[in-house]
């Protein structure tokens, strides 16, 4: 297994197919951990979380010429001031992360992976790896502190929040009567409301590409809506959003989605349809129609829409947020990961 690293993603651009498939293939396949996504988020270095300065760490394992390990890293200062080896993609707008290998080869490669990045005059000084939002189930958990164990490396592992999903079943109303009692109610109560009022409705996805911009741009309005998120969607935020539904709509698993009340957006939310799950990635919502509950109701029918397209989990992704337990969603949780050798 040989080790190699890179400055840029142009460097392996014509590898991109090869990245996909072993992501395709890894124990944590995500879309978060695609060529696309990571590439995109380096554009804007996460919507400006980190500076431009930061120098991109790709880590690249090779069996003669065939790609068997990646190792997605970026060089910067941690938020405790060190300098740092940290997942590119950490930490705000990228709610998983991981190694990128196949279950046989992981282990061989995170310990040829932390050989390399010590050794390695192409990477830059750093005092610690730290990893950021790795799931409870990836190996790479178990590996890390197995390995930083023999090597006498401090080794810390901190659960950082849960990402709560929804297992989904074959039929909608099977999945309703799997909610609480109230929750079923509640849902049903809204939906009714809705569908009752005199506003012509419709649930929308994007399809041309040419309204791509003008739709992505719409609901970055309709989030802004939010006093929480206003502050959130910077210059460089809004741009690392239309980069990433343009990169998701190219790759074929964009899934930006509208209720609108006589024609007008009450609505919106984007998502990714990719490994067969529907993960939701950010909504919004017109305060002017609170009285509909619009975001409710668009995310009552985007569940259906997922289970009648056979769709196996609805991922609402990192946050504890009261609605997604509301909606049946079950915890798992993500992990920061430091070592310090």
């Amino acid at each position: 297994m040989h080790f190699y690293r890179y400055s840029s993603f142009d460097e392996l651009q014509n590898r991109w197919s090869e990245w996909n498939a072993l992501c395709e293939n890894s124990p944590s396949n995500n879309p978060f951990l695609t060529f696309a996504y990571q590439r995109t988020w380096w554009q804007t270095r996460g919507g400006g979380e980190w500076p431009k300065s930061s120098q991109l760490v790709l880590v690249a394992a090779f069996e003669d010429d065939r790609l068997v390990g990646i190792a997605p890293l970026f060089h910067a200062k941690n938020i405790l001031g060190k300098p740092a080896l940290m997942f590119s993609g950490a930490i705000e707008v990228s709610d998983f992360l991981d190694f990128i290998a196949t279950p046989e080869y992981l282990p061989a490669f995170i310990v040829g992976l932390l050989d390399f990045l010590i050794t390695d005059e192409s990477i830059p000084d750093w005092e610690c790896i730290d990893l950021y939002n790795l799931l409870e189930e990836s190996p790479t958990l178990d590996l890390l502190k197995t390995e930083a164990e023999k090597r006498g490396w401090n080794h810390q592992q901190i659960h950082l929040q849960p990402a709560p999903y929804i297992p989904l079943p074959d039929n909608y109303q099977a999945y309703l009567e799997g909610l609480d009692k109230k929750q079923r109610h509640e849902i049903r109560r809204k939906l009714r409301n809705i569908t009752q009022s005199p506003h012509a409705k419709e649930l929308t996805f994007l399809k041309d590409p040419q309204a791509l911009q003008a739709e992505t741009q719409a609901l970055i309005e309709l989030m802004a809506q939010d006093p929480n998120k206003r502050e959130f969607l910077s210059p460089a935020m809004q741009e690392h959003l239309h980069n990433t539904a343009k990169s998701a709509f190219d790759a074929g698993w964009l899934q930006l989605a509208f209720l609108t009340l006589d024609g007008i957006k009450a609505a919106g939310n984007i998502a990714f349809k990719y490994n067969n799950r529907l993960w939701l990635y950010n909504s919004g919502w017109e305060w002017d129609f609170r009285d509909f509950s619009p975001g409710w109701v668009l995310l009552a029918r985007l569940i259906q829409w997922a289970i009648e397209n056979k769709i196996s989990e609805f991922d609402f992704m990192r946050g504890d947020e009261t609605y997604k337990y509301k909606f049946g969603a079950v915890d798992r949780y993500v992990f920061r990961v430091t070592l310090t050798p």
